[in-house]
């Protein structure tokens, strides 16, 4: 089960939440190496705003400058390799939302970061993924933000405080990653050394997220210099699942108002909500 690592107590729902999406589609399939995942997707929307629409910022999809999906209908992308068949069935049919797309790209450009919005390109992975368990029902409208490919921390705590100006009602941010994503240590036996190292890095960014002995000056600069953190190479080779969460956080511009340890392939990750 999901634990609760910090809590400020306050009943307020959840605007901007940073999630673990797990391995592949193995949380659709009811993978027991991802039940604990499984479970806190299903029940984590209790701590949500009811969403009139979301924006997921996921780990899979790397541009040139913010790219925002802009299609009517978006189809799927089974980007994964090597899973049974009927994961390449998988359907979630949300509708688009070009309105929002555009307002995003709006919202951005007046920030001074060129961004541009792609009306074929569909939801990868970690969007239908974890959306599938959450909303079911397939019909809250969604757009899709993508990484800018310099993989530059303060690039994305950047692009987060812009998109706080956003003035869409009872939006939802969903960042999507994983706080620990070394895929060579997924498939290795657990050991002691693994173990502490993914401790080590979790806890550096539980408190880091949480802390309010930080100001948000030390906080940010944490964020950008987090390869600094022990074992932060470790548990992240490269920092594509990380970086939903300087999205997430520059949004916010806060610490996190809760955070849940959850875990997934045997190794702990956390969520952090806002």
């Amino acid at each position: 089960m999901a634990s609760t690592l910090y809590t400020n107590n306050e009943n307020r729902p959840g605007s901007i939440i940073y999630i673990p999406h797990g391995g592949g589609p193995w949380p659709l399939l009811g993978d027991t190496r991802h039940t604990d995942l499984i479970n806190f997707f299903k029940t984590v929307t209790t701590r949500l705003i009811t969403p009139a629409a979301i924006l997921v910022i996921s780990a899979h999809w790397e541009a040139e400058r913010p790219t925002v999906t802009a299609a009517k209908n978006p189809q799927l992308i089974y980007d994964y390799h090597g899973f049974p068949e009927e994961t390449y069935k998988i359907t979630y049919p949300a509708p688009g939302n070009v309105e929002l797309a555009e307002n995003i790209i709006r919202v951005l450009q007046q920030h001074g970061i060129p961004a541009k919005t792609d009306t074929s390109r569909g939801f990868d992975h970690g969007f239908f993924v974890p959306l599938k368990i959450m909303y079911p029902q397939a019909s809250i409208p969604c757009v899709q933000l993508s990484l800018i490919n310099t993989l530059d921390p303060a690039d994305h705590i950047a692009m987060g405080r812009a998109l706080a100006d956003m003035d869409d009602d009872n939006l939802l941010f969903i960042g999507s990653g994983a706080s620990f994503h070394n895929l060579r240590v997924f498939h290795e036996p657990p050991s002691e050394p693994a173990e502490n190292n993914n401790n080590a890095f979790e806890e550096w960014l539980v408190d880091t997220m949480s802390s309010r002995q930080l100001n948000e000056t030390t906080r940010q600069q944490r964020l950008e210099n987090w390869r600094d953190a022990p074992a932060a190479g470790y548990c992240h080779p490269r920092e594509e699942h990380l970086l939903p969460l300087h999205v997430c956080y520059g949004v916010a511009g806060a610490p996190a108002s809760h955070i849940e340890q959850v875990t997934f392939l045997g190794k702990r990750t956390s969520a952090h909500i806002w």
